[in-house]
């Protein structure tokens, strides 16, 4: 439960119809197993102790006093768990029968909440047994002994781990126009459980399950759904036991259907709650609820739930495909409008062979093709100069003439040694200034040639770039349109896969060659004709930094988390030292950097995390990193 995370549980026991007795032993089996486990909450079934498909038995004295029977033995079969569990029985109050979920943690009863919506169409009949729970007034019901809460506005709140609230709604409920859910996330529950008996139809099974998923996206919520199975009556129904657990519009588990059994995953709370604070359109209900506390010990979670490694790109092919192509009709459609609105006659861009240039170029080739433009209106630049090696230029020189564009060769190289000799830079001390003259002159040369042809001048460094500060500052960090300023350097990997599988075999060929060109500024001499700067054995992998960038804008995780969540995606490749050094550097470098972020040029925002000034970040260049470092290098 440390970081926010808690394990969760659904499960569908074994049952027998109208045998309390029975299902309740099925009931502790699980629950404990669902313990030993580190569930801090397991959940079953509507109306589990008697089961669901009972009919007018639930009229039976018999069938009633044997369910609060069976209640009492889980209660005291759980009574050892350092866990809640929720089951569902029969309730009387008076004169009225109510459908209930009762809510259970160390042997003790924590509250009863009624169904809502009672279904009363085609194979559902309920209300010729159940009252509804609307419009009951939250009271205290007496109930195997003692006095417990009963109402439809309780929230169940762990006093160790404030951010788990527990809320409950039964079966139709959900399906409804206005489900209960909806109030009690406003009202602060995190998680909602779902105790159902959904019986199972053609079709039915797609859409319960994106029912769940929408709910828990909307609800910006961990949904929690137990489903009643085998041993349900099959009299008329059948009943499939299709457990789903959901977080915020992603599916974290699912049964399979027709087998009985249990599911299991973590919920982030932290996560949710960090989502919760960042819209400010999620509202917060001012109703009066009322509040059950209950004890929970706070241990470390385990994570079985899977982890993007690369959480800026999709898995699989087809996702993959499709966003890649979203990404790209994004950029270029920022860029055609871009060029659109200045009237610009030229995109000027500076290809340099790399992968980053190459996606600007790929891009830009698609805007004019968007805007009806003839391609020769892009003039390519290469700028060789200390570091450039024959691979890389060829490269360069080849891709624009393959699309078709204007090319023009500059050499820097005499250019630069002149401004050394002006302030007094000596060629054999090749250091940051030699470094980032090369960077600046070249921004000059693109810059000047956009004046010469009434031009702009196309950014082409990434998102991972910006947030290491790896640019030279009023060099190539500096553009008319950052097209790029958005795209993880893990994602401009997949873009330009993407347009070489889509190309022609000679445009595919030269792609194929700048995928395997080592990532490089190229501002050092090459050794023996190769590159010999490569940047990840510099500021290090970038499928960490990525990884730890998206974590911590996106969510705001602390740097403990990060280092556990990346060991748990990254501990078979890297060693927990490795994932340590780099995760304190792109610490520091994200700090100190932030003063190149605070005037970026313009650029489409394509994602959920982006850096712009003007938009998503803001942030002081002068902010201390102290604490983060603390944190991260006492790990």
């Amino acid at each position: 439960m440390k970081h926010g995370w808690i394990k969760v549980t659904a499960a569908t026991p074994s049952l027998r119809v109208a045998d309390p007795e029975y299902n309740a032993a099925e009931i502790v089996a699980m629950a404990r197993c669902a313990a030993a486990e580190g569930s801090a909450l397991c959940v079953f079934p509507e109306l589990s102790l008697t089961a669901y498909t009972c009919g007018d038995l639930f009229l039976q004295q018999t069938l009633l006093d044997g369910a609060l029977t069976a209640l009492e033995t889980v209660r005291d079969g759980t009574a050892a768990l350092d866990m809640l569990t929720v089951v569902g029985l029969p309730v009387r109050d008076g004169s009225a029968l109510f459908n209930c979920a009762a809510v259970l943690c160390r042997g003790k009863l924590l509250g009863l909440v009624p169904k809502q919506y009672i279904p009363n169409y085609a194979e559902f009949y309920e209300a010729r047994h159940f009252t509804s729970g609307i419009g009951q007034a939250t009271r205290m019901i007496r109930l195997l002994g003692q006095e417990v809460l009963f109402g439809t506005d309780l929230l169940f709140a762990c006093r160790q781990l404030p951010s788990f609230v527990l809320g409950l709604e039964i079966c139709e409920d959900l399906w409804t126009a206005n489900p209960p859910s909806g109030r009690l996330a406003e009202c602060g529950a995190t998680v909602i459980a779902n105790l159902s008996a959904s019986d199972e139809l053609i079709g039915k099974a797609g859409y319960r399950r994106e029912l769940v998923k929408g709910q828990s996206g909307r609800l910006l919520c961990g949904y929690l759904y137990a489903d009643a199975g085998f041993g349900e009556s099959t009299q008329d129904l059948v009943f499939a036991g299709h457990n789903l657990i959901a977080e915020n519009g992603s599916l974290l588990a699912e049964s399979d259907r027709f087998e009985n059994g249990m599911i299991s995953s973590e919920f982030d709370l932290e996560r949710l709650l960090h989502d919760r604070r960042r819209s400010n359109t999620f509202g917060m209900d001012s109703t009066e609820m009322v509040t059950v506390p209950f004890d929970l010990t706070l241990h470390d979670t385990a994570l079985t739930r899977w982890v993007p490694r690369t959480p800026f790109v999709p898995e699989g092919d087809s996702q993959l495909s499709g966003r890649c192509e979203e990404i790209m009709n994004l950029q270029a459609t920022g860029l055609a409008s871009r060029l659109r609105h200045t009237h610009a006659k030229t995109a000027v861009i500076g290809l340099s062979g790399g992968l980053d240039s190459t996606l600007a170029l790929i891009v830009t080739v698609h805007a004019f093709d968007r805007l009806g433009l003839d391609r020769k209106g892009i003039l390519a630049v290469t700028m060789p100069c200390f570091g450039t090696t024959a691979r890389t230029k060829s490269n360069a020189l080849r891709l624009a003439e393959e699309y078709g564009a204007s090319i023009r060769t500059v050499e820097i190289g005499d250019a630069v040694k002149q401004h050394f000799a002006d302030i007094g830079q000596s060629m054999e001390q090749q250091d940051v200034t030699f470094e980032n003259a090369q960077a600046r002159m070249r921004t000059l040369v693109l810059m000047d040639l956009a004046n010469q042809c009434g031009g702009m001048v196309i950014g082409t460094g990434d998102l991972s770039e910006l947030a290491l500060g790896w640019a030279t500052y009023n060099g190539d960090h500096m553009s008319m349109y950052g097209v790029n300023a958005s795209i993880p350097k893990t994602l401009v990997r997949y873009l330009t896969a993407f347009e070489m599988d889509r190309s022609g075999e000679r445009l595919a060929a030269i792609l194929r060659d700048i995928l395997d060109t080592p990532v490089s500024p190229e501002l050092l001499p090459p050794k023996d004709g190769e590159i010999s700067q490569k940047t990840e054995e510099l500021v290090g992998p970038y499928e960490l930094h990525d990884f730890y960038l998206y974590y911590m804008l996106r969510f705001g995780f602390r740097p403990e988390k990060l280092y556990r969540l990346a060991k748990h995606a990254w501990g078979d490749t890297y060693s927990d030292d490795t994932i340590k050094k780099w995760l304190v550097i792109f610490l520091r470098r994200f700090f100190s950097q932030q003063f190149k972020r605070s005037c970026l040029p313009d650029g489409p925002k394509v994602g959920t995390v982006a850096l712009s000034p003007r938009g998503d970040w803001r942030m002081p260049s002068d902010a201390s990193p102290t604490l983060w470092l603390r944190e991260a290098e006492a790990l």
